[in-house]
């Protein structure tokens, strides 16, 4: 499996947002058998157990898995947040997480005291490694100046659509990845797109295939895009056996004009203008 650059993070993972129960698990055994080895939930997804039975479904040895979840914005106090992560992973039947992420920052809980709660949970063993989600360049900032342990990522959300350069560019200066949820939007109007059609037809490939490939293709990226179709899964996954030209590249990436946004809610952070 690809790995984004310089990190020990697969370059593509299967992220289950809004799965539940049998097909969350079916999906999550079926995206390991299919060769994915990144795994995304979160405690606010209501769907750990579920992806938990769907790892132990599964013929992949845990030490080949690498398996992220999250702790909501709501229990980021110090006492909370450790509550949170030994929660999940007794939900996901687990002794670690590879990745455990503050999943949206709080601005009425002190990043000092939720910075610390993460590094005492990783101290304790209880993550392989931590990050953020969904924070912006300067609360990215904030965050990485209080950690002593390694954030490796800021997951949000990104897609053509979407101008997140300024946050890409403050992960690489502080030697951090980026991953990319909702990375292909939600289809549609993205996959009529003239600079997407025309690369699909020139690599005969899809649409989908095109704009995950160009999220890999780029420095310090990797995405997580989810599908309640299995066939789906093998779709996704191969994009790693032909490359966008540059002049695609950029094609694809003027897009970012539009600017729309999905996930954006009262509880969402200030964030970067363009």
């Amino acid at each position: 499996m690809q790995m984004i650059d310089g990190t020990v993070i697969p370059a593509l993972g299967f992220g289950t947002w809004t799965l539940k129960d049998d097909q969350c698990s079916e999906l999550v055994e079926q995206a390991l058998a299919a060769g994915y080895r990144y795994i995304d939930t979160a405690a606010k997804y209501d769907n750990e157990e579920a992806v938990g039975a769907g790892l132990r479904a599964s013929s992949v040895a845990r030490e080949d898995m690498f398996v992220a979840t999250k702790v909501w914005w709501t229990d980021l106090a110090a006492a909370d947040f450790e509550r949170s992560a030994e929660a999940s992973l007794r939900r996901l039947g687990l002794d670690h997480v590879d990745l455990l992420l503050i999943h949206w920052p709080n601005p009425k809980i002190a990043m000092k005291e939720t910075v610390e709660a993460l590094n005492r949970v990783h101290d304790r063993g209880l993550t392989r490694h931590i990050g953020l989600a969904n924070f912006t360049t300067a609360l990215m900032a904030e965050a990485v100046a209080l950690s002593d342990a390694p954030l490796i990522c800021n997951q949000v959300e990104y897609h053509p659509y979407l101008d997140q350069e300024k946050v890409l560019a403050a992960c690489r200066a502080a030697g951090m990845a980026m991953v990319s949820y909702c990375p292909i939007y939600r289809g549609g109007p993205l996959f009529e797109e003239p600079a997407v059609l025309q690369a699909a037809a020139r690599h005969g490939r899809t649409p989908a295939q095109i704009v995950l490939r160009w999220h890999v293709q780029q420095k310090g990226i990797g995405a997580i895009p989810r599908t309640t179709r299995r066939e789906r899964l093998a779709e996704n996954i191969a994009i790693f056996d032909f490359a966008l030209s540059e002049a695609e590249m950029d094609e694809i990436g003027a897009l970012r004009a539009r600017n729309r946004r999905i996930c954006d809610y009262d509880f969402s952070p200030d964030w970067d203008r363009p």
